[in-house]
């Protein structure tokens, strides 16, 4: 998610007969604590957006780089330097969650939680219908009833608001891809993203950089609180993903593919209770039909996992 947003996910967890229950525990504080990234990101207003994202970048580096030395394959790095196109493909995606990232940021920040959580909340059908364009994966006929009411739920959205869902489509098409691509990548979850923020360390220097030189570095006026907020971008970052990484390898994939729908919940709560964004007829309506497109979507996946057992 943004990872925010649970987007990191790892290799593909066999499918299990029963759901262990440490598994479920894992897996649930791992999403509800991307769900309650607005929260935080809200606390972190007085950065600007763009702040916000180069300090995430450069304090989850600093604590990611240690884990996945410590817990990741011995010589993973070596092994790495040796592939050019896996080190290309992985730079790719570090862009990809670097905007995913920034435009969510800024849509918290805008009080437009809201919107932000329907972009998490249709990207599971649209990373389907992208397996199916990209990887040539075949869609079962539930899976294309799901896809199609999610277009007509957009639809309603755009039509009833008078204007293209932008940010929640934006958030989905970046997560998306993302998710596709690391698909094809060889890293697991913990040392990809740390080879992703790697990547985007010499950028966010470089940012801080120019932001120093203008004059726009907001963090240098922080208090010795805010710096604690602002070092809480690392633990953030990397323990719902380790949570997630555990809870993954410990319950069924039609489990965890409920689960998922923890994070845009509390953030669509998180918008309409706390930010008083407004919930009104189209928007009720668009959002219920992406939540019928899910429920299809779910009860797909769970018949599929049941067939295989």
């Amino acid at each position: 998610m943004s990872a925010g947003t649970p987007g990191h996910a790892p290799t593909p967890a066999p499918v299990l007969p029963t759901d262990a229950p440490s598994g479920l525990v894992y897996a649930s504080l791992a999403y509800a604590g991307w769900g309650l990234l607005p929260l935080y990101f809200q606390l972190l207003a007085f950065l600007g957006p763009v702040e916000i994202v180069i300090h995430r970048v450069l304090f989850s580096l600093l604590l990611l780089l240690p884990l996945a030395l410590w817990l990741g394959r011995p010589g993973w790095i070596g092994e790495l330097l040796k592939q050019p196109k896996v080190l290309a493909l992985y730079a790719l995606t570090a862009a990809l969650i670097a905007g995913n990232w920034l435009i969510f940021v800024w849509a918290v920040n805008s009080q437009q939680v809201v919107e932000a959580s329907l972009g998490y909340f249709i990207n599971p059908i649209v990373v389907v219908l992208a397996g199916s364009l990209i990887l040539k994966e075949r869609l079962r006929p539930r899976q294309w009833a799901a896809v199609a009411l999610a277009a007509v739920g957009v639809a309603v959205l755009t039509v009833g608001t008078g204007r293209l869902p932008l940010i929640a489509l934006a958030l989905t098409a970046t997560f998306a891809t993302y998710g596709v691509l690391r698909k094809l990548g060889p890293l697991g979850a913990l040392e990809g993203l740390t080879l992703e923020t790697a990547w985007l360390f010499p950028v966010a220097l470089i940012g801080l950089g120019v932001l120093l030189a203008l004059g726009q570095a907001a963090a240098l006026d922080a208090s010795a609180g805010q710096w604690a907020l602002i070092a809480l971008a690392g633990p953030l970052t990397a323990l719902p993903l380790l949570g997630f990484a555990a809870g993954a390898r410990r319950i069924r994939l039609a489990t965890l593919g409920l689960l998922q729908y923890i994070s845009p919940t509390m953030q669509l709560a998180i918008g309409v209770l706390l930010g008083g964004e407004p919930f009104g007829g189209p928007r009720q309506l668009g959002f219920g039909l992406i939540w019928a497109a899910l429920a299809i979507y779910s009860a797909d996946s769970w018949w599929a996992a049941r067939g295989r057992r």
